[in-house]
């Protein structure tokens, strides 16, 4: 038994994180995770367990970051693999000429294609907020015109795949969970 006399010893805090950092955690871990399976072509499922396990949580260059929301890094990374064909052909037609999907450079690809799934699929997110997540990391590596084309094809997409969120009526159902563009919380 440990007894303290005075003051107990300080033991450094826990970094601690609110949901909203986390899932932002999560969508770049995401892109990371994808990068790699470009990269390298391991199976989804074998590099986003290695990246849980040896990542997320851990110290890296001195820093510890936030841990990432682990079950919206599994469903994009699994998300996005499992509907590469039908990401990719999003992305073509919104990629406007002379750009070409399969000219730009992979990185940019990897953070459409996260960016794309979650449009697609994470209908209780508005779309503002994804396309303001996304940017962010096209922003957190490249200083040029990087960011203005990710914002510009991912305002297409949703644009296309989400018009009730920009007022266009008459254009099918709203999937159930979908933010409401007035009403919806402004939180990444």
């Amino acid at each position: 038994m440990t007894v303290f006399v005075g003051k107990r010893p300080k033991t450094p805090p826990k970094p601690r994180s609110s949901a909203k950092a986390r899932r932002s955690a999560a969508r770049l871990a995401a892109v990371q995770v994808l990068y790699q399976i470009a990269q390298t072509a391991k199976p989804a499922g074998e590099a986003l367990a290695e990246f849980i396990e040896f990542r997320i949580g851990h110290e890296v260059d001195g820093a510890t970051f936030v841990s990432a929301d682990i079950t919206l890094l599994s469903a994009i990374v699994r998300g996005a693999d499992a509907e590469q064909a039908h990401i990719d052909s999003l992305i073509e037609a919104a990629v406007r000429p002379p750009l070409e999907r399969q000219r730009l450079e992979l990185l940019l690809r990897v953070i459409l294609v996260a960016g794309t799934w979650e449009l697609l699929r994470n209908h209780e997110m508005p779309s503002a907020i994804l396309l303001a997540e996304y940017v962010g990391i096209a922003t957190a590596f490249y200083g040029g015109a990087e960011p203005g084309l990710m914002n510009g094809v991912l305002d297409r997409l949703a644009r296309t795949l989400r018009p009730y969120e920009f007022g266009v009526t008459g254009e099918g159902q709203i999937p159930a969970g979908a933010a409401h563009p007035h009403t919806a919380k402004r939180d990444g």
